[in-house]
């Protein structure tokens, strides 16, 4: 995101018009054909859906003026616009088929779009570090080969805004794609395969905090021994194949704060 936090004056404060120019400037838009703009909310009580729709059917995307929360969801845009674009696609497919009611398959576009971190990783040892929960051989034992083999594309946008005061519990929904190549684009394919039955168990959780330098107890062993936010697996060992393009088996997750933070 750093690209489009430096053409923005004050970014912290930045207004919908500002951002707005931004993606005008990229001609950026939403799976429907119409332009990608920021607008503030319009107010009155909203119905069941009525947000995501209206992103796809107007490209208007509801944004509270400094809003840090918004603000976050607006840069996810800029900087993922095809993966979050699908997201809105995908919500705006399935709602008129809910009855009212979010389904699972919409939890999960959720959690994506508000926890979801896209993994850019070729190396079949750290994936499976990830899929196995084995945080401190990630985190501790492996971790040059993981400075080395995995880079973090942050899309959650309550995440991001979380990052601000980083404490340890702070969890993302991981989306591996390759190493190589556009990552928003990987991801917005993935999402274009998601069965109709996935579910939040589908992506294994990620502690984003253990990575090296990120929090300042990662330079003691003993910090990843604390299963209360290091949690181990209490099940069958998870192997699913989160990237694009695939198919994936069920997973046993170990929910606790950080996996309430990436919902």
């Amino acid at each position: 995101m750093q690209p489009w936090l430096a053409r923005l004056a004050d970014p912290l404060h930045a207004s919908p018009d500002e951002l707005s120019r931004l993606a005008s400037d990229a001609d950026l838009r939403v799976e429907s054909g119409c332009a990608l703009r920021f607008v503030a909310p319009a107010g009155g009580a909203a119905r069941y859906g009525d947000y995501e729709m209206r992103v796809f059917q107007t490209g208007c995307v509801e944004t509270r003026p400094g809003n840090l929360h918004d603000l976050f969801n607006a840069l996810a845009w800029l900087a993922f616009p095809r993966t979050k674009a699908k997201l809105n696609a995908l919500h705006a497919r399935t709602i008129p088929s809910e009855g009212g009611r979010r389904g699972r398959f919409r939890d999960l576009l959720t959690i994506i779009d508000e926890g979801g971190a896209l993994f850019a990783c070729d190396d079949p040892l750290l994936v499976e570090l990830v899929h196995g929960l084995r945080w401190k051989e990630l985190f501790w034992t492996q971790r040059e080969r993981l400075r080395r083999g995995m880079r973090i594309h942050v899309l959650g946008h309550a995440v991001l805004e979380r990052a601000l005061q980083p404490w340890p519990g702070i969890t993302c929904k991981a989306l591996f794609v390759p190493a190589h190549g556009d990552a928003d684009d990987h991801a917005a394919r993935w999402l274009e395969d998601l069965p109709l039955d996935a579910t939040p168990r589908s992506l294994p959780p990620l502690p984003v905090f253990g990575f090296p330098g990120w929090h300042p107890g990662t330079t003691d062993p003993a910090f990843y021994d604390d299963e209360s936010y290091f949690r181990p697996s209490r099940g069958r060992k998870m192997r699913p194949e989160s990237r694009p393009g695939s198919r994936y088996g069920d997973i046993e997750e170990s929910p606790g704060s950080a996996e309430r933070d990436a919902g």
